[in-house]
Parts: C-alpha cells; structure tokens; sequence
C-alpha cells in the first residue's frame, strides 16, 4: 500500500476544485477539533491513554483525507490549506502540551517554531497571505514521523517504557530533521514564487505614489513638438 500519494489515479489529473463542503475537508476539521481535546486529556485530566487514542485519530485522518481527495476526486482549494494547516497546529499544540507536562523540553517546541516563524515572516513579506505551495515529500514524511512518534512518547509516560520511548526519540528526531530540511526547501520556494510578485507590488506603488511620472514623459514630448503616436509608434513634429 502506497503510503505517500495513495489514492492517486495513473493518467488522471488532479483538479483542485472550488468546493468546500467534501469528506477531507470534514476530516481535517476532525482533525483541528482534536486538538484542544487533547490538550483537555493531558493537562486537565491526564488521561494519557485517551490522548493517545486522540492522537492516534488525528494521524490516521491525515493519510485517509488525502487518499479519499485523490482517489474520489474530492481534491480542494480550501484542502490544500486546510490540511497543512491542521497538520501545522497539530503538532506545535501538541508539543506546547507535552512541555507543560513535562514529558520534553522546550528545546523540542523550539525545533518546531523556529523554521514556521521564518516560513510565516516570508510568506507574509511577499504574498500577504498564504503562499500556496504543494506539500513536497520530505513535508509529508516529516509529518508522518512527528505523528506517530508522539503518541509513541506519550504512551511510554503513560506505561512506562523505556524502550518504547527510545522508539519514539528516534521517530521525533528523524521528524525534526526532516522539518527542517522541508522548510529549507519551501523557503527557497517561497523565494522563487514571490519574488516576481513582490516587484510586481513595489512597481504599482510606485505608479499610485507618481501618477503623474508617465504622463509627464508624454508631455514633455508635446512640449518639445514631438508626439508620439501609440498605434504605430511614429513622431510627429521630429523634422520640424
């Protein structure tokens, strides 16, 4: 079973359509809801077993959205932002929860906040909003580390195994190498995509702040008893 791509049909483009209201938009907002409940399981009532299972929901919906968008044709605008999204909140509230509990240190949430920081800061300096980029492989497998790690390490709090949280160490290190090198890589493509759109933005406020730049041009032609004729781009007055 394919894990990466799975659901995709050979020789069948994939449409993002306008739709809002599919089966992979619903489970990503399955997946937003599990959120704040985990965050209740583990710092309210610390029921570690029930925030496993919740953790355990929250990454399986991560490979079903994507199998059921691309197999049904379910693909979405809003999916393509939804999900990376869920997937972003998901794991930086996870770990904001398990520094709390004292089950990692804060050195692990900083490993995860410090490259979406800088993703964010770029993405706002150029686009203003979200930049729209295609998850690359390296995202998605950093994602499916850092999912099944973690309820991994809560688990062996809660059972108390040692080897267990070794397992899970290796899985969350691997995940946070892999985060990194993703946002390497989608910055650069940040760079690459918003650059012409930058400079395409400085150049109309530079039009609204001097409208009055390119007309001038033309009248100092006129003054100069030279016309310049747009539509075939011939000067009047040049030999008189």
């Amino acid at each position: 079973m394919k894990l990466i791509g799975a659901g995709a049909r050979p020789g069948v483009p994939q449409v993002d359509h306008d739709r809002i209201l599919t089966v992979p938009n619903v489970l990503t907002v399955i997946r937003f809801l599990g959120v704040p409940l985990f965050m209740w399981l583990v710092l309210g009532v610390h029921e570690y077993g029930w925030a496993v299972a919740v953790l355990a929901v929250m990454g399986s919906t991560d490979w079903v959205d994507g199998y059921v968008a691309r197999r049904f044709d379910q693909t979405s605008k809003l999916g393509r932002i939804l999900d990376p999204a869920a997937d972003r909140l998901a794991l930086i509230a996870v770990a904001v929860t398990l520094v709390l509990a004292g089950v990692v240190t804060w050195w692990y949430l900083a490993a995860l906040l410090v490259p979406d920081l800088i993703l964010g800061t770029a993405s706002l300096l150029y686009f203003r909003s979200h930049p729209d980029l295609p998850v690359s492989v390296v995202g998605k497998v950093r994602t499916a580390l850092l999912l099944l790690g973690t309820p991994l390490l809560v688990l062996s709090e809660f059972a108390g195994g040692r080897p267990l949280a070794i397992t899970a160490w290796v899985l969350l290190g691997l995940g946070l190498v892999g985060h990194w090198i993703a946002a390497i890589g989608y910055f650069a493509a940040i760079i690459r995509k918003g650059r012409p759109v930058r400079e395409a933005r400085v150049a109309g406020h530079r039009e609204e702040a001097d409208p009055a730049g390119a007309a001038g041009d033309v009248d100092g032609g006129a003054r100069n008893g030279v016309v310049v004729r747009p539509e075939t781009g011939e000067k009047d007055g040049e030999d008189r």
